[in-house]
């Protein structure tokens, strides 16, 4: 079937980025664009009218931790000072002999009771991503019964997804006097990553190929060096993209160091993983961060040499006093800048907002991280860290993923006079302004709505688990610590 949209604003693609369409026409036919101009001739089985609405590709998500996120709600505004502000040691590392208690993607895997729980997290997480117009997403890493879920997700709401459960070579527990322990288990990590070769092989190319795979070792500082080189030989051979944590956290940063006289982007390097579609999760901590004080460092121009993305997350880095310092200087260096929204809220407009003005302040120039550079941050590149060319823009051979946004407010003032529908966006913008989004030529979301999903029952159960997770807090805790001395209301509770 051959259908025609008539935009009020349509963001295009010629040359090698986007361009603006004022009263234009988009026509797709099947699962992809045939046609992006001002006028189409030909004859459309159906008619979609976004007169005075903007059209855009879909966002692609590069890094997504799935699930409602319960758990990170304990550490607004609080956080142990020696974990300094590294959220993952906050809500993921246990006290020795216990496991992380009521989130279902630390559950074990014969863990039946978790089911339900697992799908729950998946429907939420799907459900959140297109809701903001988020076409394609990467999911960082969890465990295979999780990746399972979310594929089912895959198939039954119609999102693009990249999945591949993660792998490492041991964990951190929470050691005597909460003190971080790493438990090294080297022949888990050989397990984990055959695990996540087998389900690869088995379910890429699913739902149409909505589904593809991706190599996930999950944090650099928990995988060995012989670990991380398997992984390069087999993303090499199998033609997969790569996603892992590096550059991302203090410790990291000075243990990497101490243990291998190199920094995490020089030791990715050094084991064949650099390429133009691996994905550094943050790489906010390079040696060129004044933070790091780290003399001679050559990150950035080794990303750059590669073209090498950074998933940047700047909602989630920011809730931790952090940035990336700058935002100038990585573009300057040649790396491939991609945005994720990491864990909540998975609003791609809120994250191209905050990137953009932490951009200008870390860059110390008005023009930096542009309306613009942004945009393509959140399309064109996830895009190339993925090795796509049909994906993340809206010409004729891409895929027919497509976003109609309404510049209206919604019944608010919020937008107020749009001159520039892509700078009101970034600036004045957020995700519910999403009307309409369309993945593999098939509407998804419309009228802000999705077929089969009931908000606010979504909501109602995600709350109880929230509730469930908070109670049980203190079971596992390295300090012992409930929800409430953990994480105090922000004003003394009156009753």
């Amino acid at each position: 079937m051959r259908t025609k949209i008539q935009c009020g604003w349509l963001v295009g693609y010629a040359g090698s980025g986007h361009v603006l369409w004022r009263d234009a026409e988009l026509v797709y036919e099947g699962t992809q664009i045939v046609f992006v101009g001002e006028r189409f001739d030909g004859t459309a089985d159906q008619v979609i009218d976004a007169g005075g609405k903007l059209v855009i590709p879909g966002f692609i998500d590069t890094h997504v931790h799935s699930g409602h996120r319960a758990s990170h709600r304990l550490i607004s505004d609080v956080g142990r000072s020696d974990y300094f502000g590294q959220p993952f040691f906050e809500i993921s590392v246990p006290r020795a002999g216990t496991r992380v208690g009521g989130d279902p993607r630390y559950a074990r895997p014969d863990d039946v009771a978790a089911a339900e729980e697992l799908l729950l997290n998946a429907r939420f997480t799907v459900a959140e991503l297109l809701r903001n117009g988020i076409t394609t997403f990467v999911e960082f890493g969890s465990q295979l019964k999780v990746q399972e879920a979310l594929d089912a997700q895959v198939n039954e709401l119609g999102i693009r997804a990249y999945l591949g459960p993660g792998f490492d070579s041991g964990r951190w527990v929470g050691g005597p006097g909460g003190r971080l322990t790493r438990v090294v288990d080297e022949a888990a990590g050989e397990r984990e990553l055959a695990l996540a070769l087998d389900f690869i092989e088995r379910r890429a190319g699913a739902h149409n190929d909505r589904m593809r795979g991706i190599l996930v070792p999950r944090e650099v500082e928990t995988c060995t060096p012989a670990l991380l080189r398997a992984a390069a030989r087999e993303a090499h051979a199998r033609k997969l993209p790569v996603a892992i944590h590096a550059a991302y956290n203090i410790h990291e940063f000075f243990d990497i160091i101490r243990e291998h006289r190199m920094t995490s982007i020089e030791l990715l390097e050094e084991v064949g993983l650099m390429s133009s579609t691996l994905n550094v999760g943050h790489g906010n901590f390079v040696a060129e961060n004044p933070l790091m004080n780290y003399s001679g460092g050559r990150d950035l121009e080794i990303m750059g040499a590669y073209g090498c993305a950074v998933s940047h997350c700047p909602v989630n880095i920011a809730r931790r006093a952090r940035f990336l310092d700058s935002w100038e200087r990585y573009r300057k260096a040649g790396v491939n800048i991609a945005l994720g929204t990491d864990t909540y809220p998975r609003d791609m407009i809120m994250q191209m907002r905050i990137a953009s003005y932490f951009g200008k302040v870390a860059s110390r120039n008005l023009r930096a991280a542009s309306a613009a550079e942004v945009f393509e941050a959140a399309t064109l590149g996830g895009s190339r860290s993925l090795g796509r060319d049909d994906l993340g823009r809206l010409a004729p051979g891409a895929k027919a993923d497509i976003v109609v946004i309404d510049l209206s407010g919604r019944g608010t003032l919020r937008m107020g006079p749009v001159r520039d529908p892509v700078k009101s966006l970034v600036e004045c913008g957020i995700g519910d302004d999403v009307d309409t989004v369309i993945v593999d030529g098939i509407v998804r979301v419309e009228g802000g709505s999705i077929m089969g999903i009931d908000f606010g029952a979504l909501r109602a159960r995600t709350q109880a688990a929230g509730e469930h997770i908070w109670a049980g807090w203190a079971d596992w805790d390295p300090l012992g610590r409930s929800a409430d001395e953990m994480c105090p209301f922000a004003f003394p509770r009156a009753n």
